[in-house]
Parts: C-alpha cells; sequence; structure tokens
C-alpha cells in the first residue's frame, strides 16, 4: 500500500466491486466458494484466508469449502494430465 498506493486502492476497489455488486447472477456464497477454488489453485495463502472467511460469514459450512477445494485439486489434476499428454508427444515426435 505504501509503494504503490493508486494501485493497490484500484486493486482493493475491484475486488470489492466483484465480490459485492448485487447486479450479479451470482450470490455471495457462490463467488467466494469460487473464489477459495481459484485461492487454492493459484497457492495464494493469503486469498485462501480471504475468501474461506468470506465463505463463512456468506454461511458456507466446511463440506462447501471442501467442496470448492476438491474441485480445484480436480482441475490442477486435469492440467497435469494434459501437460503429461503433451510431454509425450513431444517426446514422441523428437
Amino acid at each position: 500500500m505504501k509503494a504503490a498506493p493508486s494501485a493497490m486502492k484500484s486493486l482493493m476497489g475491484f475486488h470489492q466491486t466483484v465480490m459485492n455488486e448485487t447486479d450479479s447472477s451470482l450470490d455471495s456464497l457462490t463467488k467466494e466458494l469460487i473464489a477459495v477454488g481459484i485461492a487454492v489453485t493459484t497457492q495464494c495463502p493469503y486469498c485462501i484466508e480471504v475468501h474461506v472467511k468470506g465463505a463463512r460469514e456468506a454461511g458456507a459450512d466446511e463440506a462447501q469449502v471442501a467442496a470448492a477445494a476438491m474441485i480445484s485439486s480436480l482441475v490442477n489434476a486435469g492440467g497435469s494430465m494434459a501437460h503429461g499428454w503433451m510431454a509425450m508427444k513431444i517426446m514422441d515426435e523428437a
């Protein structure tokens, strides 16, 4: 915040707008669970903390947060499998 106050203010404002907009077709709980899954995927401990707490405040239970984390794990595994396939294809071509 100290070194880049304008950029950080903009980023935090964007966060607030996206997560708090009332004209979205997604409710707060859904948004927070999506954010939990993405935070787990990007492996950002600060984002995980913010969005798990946000999910809890929006009414999430333990099973819902676990499901978001498991879906994230599934998608990451799919990406690893696809890249593994690519590695094998390149190996065959080499």
